[in-house]
């Protein structure tokens, strides 16, 4: 099976389960003590958000089941290239208050240029949040770079107000596909980016033996039929799993010497609900410096325009 829904759980058990994740990494890792109070606030953000935009309703998709099942058997993810309406009105007052917490986190005057480029029109809300949504990295970056704005935080900023809105239309379409074909098309699925938005995943998260992978920006959860490096395939000699710590085998990284990308993997004993994923992320930031400090890096997100 390649999709596993993964359970969303409501507001006050998300942030309970976010606390107590939060107050062991704080305790083993004191030095993330700043890390983990702005994840706090974003988080919180993004939690009220995504309950706000499942009360307020999604939009409907014309998209028949055997068209999204012909787009997953080409390798192409169900999201990529469709004209799928975004609530901009609810989103722009969110990108707002991302820049205001960022800049109070630590990112200072360079998120609030961001906020100051948003409400002055400067950088356009709607536009910025589809191409969040089309994943289109070189648009946001070019973009950024031309307004004298930092490419990376812009990025962050839409990826999220735009995440919770593309988790809960990927929940509504895959989570209980009636459709055979679909059905079929979701299981036969393999490969390493998401069969919903085309993201890489942010870690892999092992859960009684089995390797769930984890998009970075749906929480979107699936598996793979072979053991092998998610970006080139590769199975053989070249291909590694190691930790970096001798004490926390629960805790390694997949490296891969054909492509030179890595992937975080961590031993939980559930899956984490939309949006903990992050927190899985930013508790193994010293899996992606031993990865970098040998070379490895995330490779770019694909380019889906021309329908691969």
């Amino acid at each position: 099976m390649a999709y596993l829904a993964v359970s969303a759980g409501n507001r006050g058990d998300l942030l309970e389960a976010a606390e107590r994740r939060w107050t062991a990494i704080r305790a083993a890792r004191p030095d993330l003590a700043p890390a983990l109070d702005l994840q706090r606030t974003l988080l919180t953000l993004v939690v009220d958000l995504k309950h706000a935009l499942d009360a307020g309703g999604l939009p409907r998709l014309s998209l028949p089941p055997k068209y999204l099942a012909a787009k997953l058997a080409r390798g192409v993810p169900i999201f990529c290239g469709e004209p799928i309406p975004l609530p901009v009105p609810v989103l722009t007052p969110v990108l707002q208050q991302y820049c205001e917490a960022l800049a109070v986190g630590g990112a200072g005057d360079a998120a609030a240029r961001i906020g100051d480029a948003i409400r002055s029109g400067q950088i356009e809300p709607a536009s910025l949040l589809a191409a969040s949504l089309a994943r289109n990295q070189t648009a946001i970056r070019t973009g950024a770079s031309h307004r004298g704005l930092a490419p990376d935080l812009v990025w962050l900023v839409a990826e999220l107000a735009v995440s919770p809105f593309v988790h809960l239309l990927q929940r509504m379409l895959f989570s209980h596909p009636t459709d055979d074909r679909l059905l079929s098309a979701l299981e036969a699925w393999n490969h390493g980016y998401c069969p919903a938005c085309g993201s890489w995943p942010a870690v892999a998260e092992v859960v009684s033996g089995h390797r769930t992978l984890r998009c970075s920006f749906c929480s979107c959860g699936w598996e793979l039929a072979a053991y092998a490096c998610i970006y080139c395939g590769e199975s053989g000699e070249k291909f590694v799993t190691a930790a970096p710590d001798d004490e926390r085998k629960d805790r390694r990284v997949e490296v891969c010497s054909s492509c030179g990308g890595y992937l975080k993997t961590v031993d939980l004993p559930e899956l984490s609900p939309f949006p903990l994923l992050s927190i899985s992320d930013i508790e193994t930031t010293d899996l992606d410096l031993a990865a970098m400090e040998h070379g490895y890096q995330r490779p770019a997100l694909k380019d889906f325009s021309l329908g691969r």
